[in-house]
């Protein structure tokens, strides 16, 4: 079991008050900032998807439930933070399970006063009224901006019976500038979502056999994830052979055949913060000569793009070291003929490589902040959460790649966090390198266990 003696319920409500007061400290007593639940998703006739709610709404409120408005408005006479949320209905929550109400809002969520959701509409003036800028996002909950748009320049054509805001500030760049330096609390959650990435990942190389069918290793890896009390923090792709070509390959349906390679790209998400791994290993527990050279470039790229990931340098400096490692192997093999930077430079190499080499990472598994501030590339800093994950994709039918590489994908993804002093990768749990990955998978093959 895990220690989750740092993850109690109030340590995480702290963490959660000390941003909404960075951002009450941005909208100032002058503003007020309105963020909204996004609504529920039907699935089909009376079947909703499993709810997650926006991820601005839970990083500064923790709130799961749907319905609910949050509002930092300093200096308000209410308070700085009020929720309106769901009223707690015993006959409703004993059919779709219990809700915390206003008063559960206030004594377990911090809100400074909490009000039903259904008296937002009544609030709203009060609080629009004297406040010379609105906070809001747009684009996240269209229904809900609109409305209070809407009602914003209602309230206008009234004259001297209200006053509400003249100017309107996007809420999400200020958020996603505040999420994309994790906090020390955050990224014990998502070494959390690591370490269970990396278990799931582990067991599937110990599971896999000829003639399995790829949904069958999905099944192990989401056995793990539920093991552990967490859920995938995306679609998991598991694609052996042709299939490991296709980046978004998720249909996970076909069999998996003696000799091939099968390329796992899989996370768990711990309590709204995603994991994601990439691992690609030998169906039968054995590289071939061919897919080991391959492997091992992309090995070697890999660890170039960890090495180079380190506070003050800009954030491609990470793809840059991992291309021209790939690029070297490309030409080395036989793939790509020519000079490595002529290569890289008419981009020749985007026939094996088509994708960039690190994303954001953090409660979305392609995370928020911006990766340039004008025409520059951002600086890396302590905090800092991102993935790094270079890959090779030779495809049947290749005009340049010897036939002997073709029908080969190959990916290997971990997560880092920036320090200050390098990086540290929160997923080297799960075995990457060949021989290591070969030794593991054995174990499974001879009914041994980690």
């Amino acid at each position: 079991m895990r220690d989750q003696s740092h993850l109690r319920h109030q340590d995480r409500q702290t963490d959660h008050a000390a941003r909404r007061r960075r951002l009450a400290q941005v909208v100032g007593e002058n503003g007020v900032a309105l963020i909204a639940a996004t609504p529920e998703r039907n699935r089909n006739n009376d079947v909703d998807y499993p709810y997650r709610p926006n991820s601005d709404f839970r990083y500064l409120t923790g709130f799961t439930e749907p319905e609910a408005i949050a509002v930092i408005a300093p200096g308000f006479e209410a308070g700085d933070y009020l929720l309106f949320c769901r009223e707690r209905d015993v006959e409703q929550e004993i059919w779709v399970g219990r809700r915390a109400g206003p008063e559960g809002a206030m004594a377990w969520y911090g809100a400074d006063s909490a009000y039903d959701i259904d008296d937002f509409d009544d609030w709203l003036a009060k609080l629009l009224d004297g406040r010379q800028r609105l906070y809001i996002t747009l684009g996240t909950h269209k229904e809900f901006e609109h409305d209070v748009l809407r009602r914003m320049e209602k309230l206008r054509s009234q004259g001297r019976r209200a006053t509400p805001p003249n100017e309107i500030v996007s809420l999400d760049r200020i958020l996603h500038e505040m999420r994309l330096r994790k906090s020390a609390a955050e990224v014990d959650l998502m070494r959390e979502a690591a370490a269970t990435s990396a278990r799931a990942h582990a067991a599937a190389m110990r599971a896999v056999r000829p003639g399995m069918h790829e949904y069958q290793l999905a099944a192990v890896l989401h056995y793990e994830f539920e093991m552990d009390g967490m859920s995938w923090a995306y679609p998991s792709i598991v694609g052996a052979g042709e299939n490991a070509c296709v980046l978004h390959y998720i249909e996970n349906a076909a069999p998996m055949k003696d000799g091939d390679l099968v390329l796992i790209d899989a996370g768990a998400e711990y309590r709204g913060y995603a994991g994601d791994i990439t691992r690609t290993f030998p169906v039968n527990g054995r590289f071939t000569a061919a897919q080991r050279e391959l492997y091992d470039v992309v090995l070697a790229a890999n660890r170039a793009a960890i090495d180079a990931a380190r506070p003050g340098e800009p954030v491609n400096a990470v793809h840059q070291a991992a291309l021209h490692v790939l690029v070297e192997g490309l030409v080395r093999l036989g793939l790509l003929e020519g000079d490595v930077e002529d290569v890289i430079e008419t981009e020749r190499y985007r026939s094996f490589f088509m994708h960039g080499t690190s994303h954001w990472i953090g409660m979305d598994v392609h995370d928020v902040g911006d990766y340039k501030s004008g025409d520059e590339w951002r600086l890396l800093e302590p905090g800092m959460a991102l993935t790094v994950e270079p890959g090779l994709y030779v495809q049947a039918g290749s005009e340049t790649a010897p036939r002997r590489f073709w029908n080969t994908g190959i990916r290997v993804e971990d997560d880092i966090v920036i320090t200050d002093d390098g990086c540290d990768v929160l997923t080297s749990d799960v075995p990457k390198d060949a021989d290591e990955i070969e030794a593991l998978m054995a174990q499974g093959q001879s009914g041994g266990g980690a």
